[in-house]
């Protein structure tokens, strides 16, 4: 496992459906190391911290495995050519991993980095800025459907991140792993 990209945003307006909304979903990939610390990164904003954010969601990982999946479904939906690369941050991630996808990851398991130790807590639920990100209404749904939802982490030794950093997965209790949990929340 290995951290692909780090990204960041500050909450700005955006239209979406005809209105004004903060949003910081268009994370930018940054250069060197980032400090991470209870609540984030350094230089990162959510702007609804009702459902995104906080000590059990302070970062958003997201398994680059899956971006083959969604420029397929974002050029099937003429919102980007079929060659067109997903661009880093794009999904609202803080890092793009090369690393397991949600069924092998479980709540609990902790990921050591060289400057920092994270926890898997919960998976990212999309709503409608999601879909306005990715250019298609259809878009929430799919990640339902495919259960591709990435995972929050809870920061337990705050530090630093960079691209390329190596992770070393330590196992949880192994209780529940993340697209369980979010394939039956989905379904609540």
């Amino acid at each position: 496992m290995k951290v692909i990209s780090v990204n960041r945003a500050l909450a700005s307006p955006r239209l979406i459906g005809g209105r004004s909304v903060l949003t910081a979903i268009g994370k930018q990939p940054v250069e060197g190391p980032v400090a991470v610390g209870p609540l984030g990164l350094e230089g990162d904003e959510q702007a609804d911290l009702s459902v995104h954010g906080g000590i059990g969601k302070a970062l958003y990982a997201y398994p680059v495995q899956h971006a083959a999946f969604w420029q397929t479904v974002r050029a099937q939906a003429g919102v980007a050519g079929w060659k067109a690369p997903l661009p880093p941050g794009l999904m609202g991630e803080n890092l793009g991993i090369d690393g397991p996808p949600e069924d092998q990851l479980w709540v609990g398991d902790q990921w050591h980095l060289p400057g920092c130790v994270l926890a898997v807590s919960e998976p990212r639920f999309p709503c409608f800025k999601f879909n306005a990100a990715m250019g298609f209404a259809q878009a929430a749904r799919l990640m339902v459907q495919s259960g591709y939802c990435g995972s929050y982490l809870a920061v337990l030794q705050p530090g630093h991140i960079a691209a390329g950093d190596p992770i070393e997965l330590r196992p949880g209790p192994r209780e529940v792993n993340i697209r369980e949990l979010f394939r039956a929340r989905a379904r609540a």
